[in-house]
């Protein structure tokens, strides 16, 4: 989960980073009356999951609250990157005499910690990548020691600070990585950590991404997401406990283990394309159990997707057998009733799926078909869909 910048603040204000006052607003009237609680020269800035904001048009200096107010005008309902700004943060001032950049990251590649960091920053860090990557210095971390003072200023020196700036800079790194640590996060960035022409380094900037398979760690982590921008039947979906992804389809998919449900979207791609291209419509894993009330949900939150057309149960007997799922099925479509009202396919395989798919035969719902195998019923499904 990617963080505002203003969440990222608030973090980092949190663990005794240095930062500057930040108060957010939604409307005009609240940039400015934030602009006449801080004070002096403000900076408005867009509010988007998204870089490149200043080169947008996303981020103005503001030297009263009038100027402020205008700013933001000019901001709000701004489009960066697909991303419309509906929020903006106010902050302080700050005089800047020196950029930098610091990141600590997640390395899958070498299941570690990776530390990116230059003496050189306000920039995007790619182009300082690619254009002069002797400039960015790179330093492994390794998970079970971390930052402490001492690789701190490994850091530091790596990335040609000066050493009066190392003394500086050292303890703020290892305060960042604190908040990575602490929030299980799998990126913390601050681009650009500055220099004042007072003396002091401040994150001017940060970006935040927390890792969502830690959250159960974080019940406070809940206040953090952006439920503006969430899909809702994804929402929806994780309400009710189901591992659901949507996707931009007409077939809506469900299956029992992570593997058949990507396999079976591969086949439903496959065969779409015999019937001008159809496609599948979400992801959508019931796991091991695929009781009534399971069943009932995942079709319900499928059978809301307007775009969806037609619906491919595609579930192989392990652990739970074909005629509890059969009879899960029958009993999802009795609790929906009416709302049931798009083609279904069901193709049963493995444990019990004689007894499985006599369920469904003698049960007879006028919208569901059967299919012996997943190719089968996978262009079954395309082909209604297609209708």
């Amino acid at each position: 989960m990617d963080l505002f910048e203003y969440q990222a603040r608030d973090i980092f204000e949190s663990y005794g980073v240095p930062v500057l006052a930040g108060i957010i607003a939604d409307t005009p009237e609240e940039v400015r009356a934030a602009a006449e609680k801080l004070g002096g020269t403000v900076v408005v800035k867009a509010q988007v999951k998204a870089g490149g904001r200043g080169k947008a048009g996303g981020v103005k200096v503001a030297h009263n609250p009038d100027d402020a107010a205008a700013a933001s005008e000019t901001i709000f309902g701004l489009d960066i990157k697909g991303l419309t700004v509906k929020r903006v943060m106010v902050a302080a001032g700050a005089r800047i005499k020196e950029e930098y950049y610091f990141s600590v990251l997640l390395d899958r590649a070498n299941r570690s910690y990776l530390s990116l960091s230059s003496y050189e920053g306000g920039m995007e860090i790619e182009e300082l990548a690619v254009e002069r990557p002797e400039a960015l210095a790179r330093i492994e971390v390794d998970p079970l020691v971390g930052i402490d003072l001492a690789k701190a200023t490994e850091i530091a020196i790596a990335a040609k600070f000066p050493a009066e700036i190392v003394a500086k800079v050292a303890p703020v790194f290892v305060k960042l990585y604190e908040v990575y640590t602490g929030e299980d996060a799998t990126l913390v960035e601050v681009n650009p950590l500055v220099l004042t022409e007072d003396g002091d380094i401040v994150a001017l900037d940060g970006k935040v991404s927390l890792d969502e398979n830690a959250a159960f760690r974080h019940p406070n982590h809940e206040a953090l997401v952006d439920s503006g921008a969430e899909d809702p039947l994804e929402a929806k979906a994780k309400a009710l406990g189901l591992n659901y992804v949507k996707l931009d389809g007409e077939v809506g998919v469900i299956g029992n283990g992570a593997g058949l449900v990507m396999s079976t979207l591969d086949v439903v791609s496959y065969a779409g394309e015999n019937f001008g291209g159809v496609k599948p419509a979400n992801f959508l894993d019931i796991g091991g159990g695929a009781s009534a009330e399971v069943m009932a949900n995942g079709l319900d939150v499928i059978l809301g997707d307007p775009q969806v057309k037609s619906v491919f149960v595609n579930v192989f007997g392990g652990i739970t057998s074909c005629d509890a799922v059969a009879n899960g099925i029958v009993g999802a479509l009795k609790t929906l009733g009416d709302a049931a009202s798009k083609p279904l396919v069901v193709r049963l395989d493995g444990n019990k799926v004689e007894e499985g798919r006599a369920i469904l035969a003698d049960y007879a719902h006028p919208l569901v078909s059967l299919a012996d195998t997943m190719d089968d019923g996978a262009s079954k499904a395309a082909e209604l869909a297609s209708k």
